[in-house]
């Protein structure tokens, strides 16, 4: 966090090509004077570039997520629990909500207003918490700054946003119900949805498992993370991958990776999912080019080596032979280092 690390590297003329595929705001606020011309960012949001070079990072770039089609593929066979019309993949954010709580230790004027807060920060367009509190919550806002520490402040944005995805995945979910979903995540899900006409599987293994439990369902919902209003998450890819149709809801991002309607089917709001989904169970046929589209796409355009074959290109066009020197950066300042 002192910029060690990002001094010694420019100082040996040694590049480093970091790709963040969670929000980096949220990871870089900790760390201070690393914008070394050594630094290349690579962000899977296409809507932080603009932000992390307003933050004096030189080198940014586009890279959205992939995925490893060794591991995706179709499948034959599923086991007979994983086998639903329609399937969620997802944790509850209970838990997730309930951590951060106990991170931020909010003041008791920011703990009533949290859940308020979350609710209208899902329902906007903002990308950042700490911008839409200053526009929308001034008095929250103030309290939120006056925090005494960086870890604190960062545990209260990402409780707004996981706040904020739990209501929204919830809502999701529940639109499935006449359609007797599977939702396959942590046993909090028996907590948060309390209606009947579903059922429940523990969460299962990413690399092992989850091919199988997507090849199980007719149709997988998707539900992306309020953190990314614009991106697009790792089900888009893994889905289509294993042949199976995904019902995702719609991120600006999405429209430059899959063609609308041929090779992805969106909602755009909760509301939307059941009729979508009732006609593609209806309509075998119309899903199965949907996904058959879809996975032809992903083979050729978004696996892990298409994105990995990027970033080696840009490295090499920044740093490659015959590029300028670029000078070494100044130290960064110190951030509390978590205990």
């Amino acid at each position: 966090r002192e910029g060690v690390l990002t001094e010694l590297l420019a100082r040996l003329e040694l590049p480093l090509a970091s790709w963040f595929v969670d929000n980096p705001h949220l990871i870089l606020s900790c760390y201070k004077g690393l914008n070394s011309p050594y630094v290349a960012l690579f962000t899977w949001d296409a809507d932080n570039v603009p932000s992390l070079k307003a933050r004096g990072f030189e080198h940014v770039h586009y890279l959205p997520l992939g995925t490893d089609t060794e591991r995706f593929h179709p499948r034959v066979r599923t086991r007979p629990e994983w086998r639903s019309q329609v399937t969620f993949v997802g944790n509850s954010m209970l838990s997730k909500v309930g951590h951060r709580l106990a991170e931020a230790r909010p003041p008791k004027a920011l703990l009533k207003a949290y859940r308020r807060i979350a609710a209208a920060f899902g329902e906007s367009a903002a990308r950042s918490v700490s911008d839409f509190l200053r526009t929308e919550f001034p008095s929250e806002h103030a309290i939120y700054q006056a925090l005494p520490s960086v870890e604190r402040r960062l545990a209260f944005e990402t409780l707004i946003t996981w706040e904020a995805t739990r209501r929204y995945r919830l809502s999701c979910v529940r639109a499935t119900l006449p359609l007797a979903p599977l939702v396959v995540g942590d046993g909090l899900w028996r907590t948060a949805l309390k209606e009947s006409g579903w059922r429940w599987h523990e969460a299962v293994s990413y690399y092992r498992d989850l091919p199988e439990v997507y090849a199980g369902a007719e149709v997988s919902l998707n539900a992306t993370s309020r953190q990314m209003k614009g991106a697009v998450n790792q089900r888009v890819f893994d889905v289509p991958a294993v042949g199976g149709f995904v019902l995702s809801d719609h991120r600006p991002q999405l429209d430059a990776l899959f063609e609308p309607g041929r090779e992805a089917v969106s909602y755009s709001h909760p509301a939307e999912i059941r009729d979508l989904a009732e006609f593609h169970l209806r309509n075998p046929s119309a899903r199965e080019r949907v996904a058959t589209a879809a996975r032809r796409r992903v083979l050729a355009e978004h696996t892990y080596t298409h994105r990995l074959e990027r970033l080696l290109s840009v490295m090499r066009g920044i740093y490659g032979p015959g590029r300028p020197t670029a000078t070494s950066p100044q130290q960064g300042a110190a951030c509390p280092v978590r205990s």
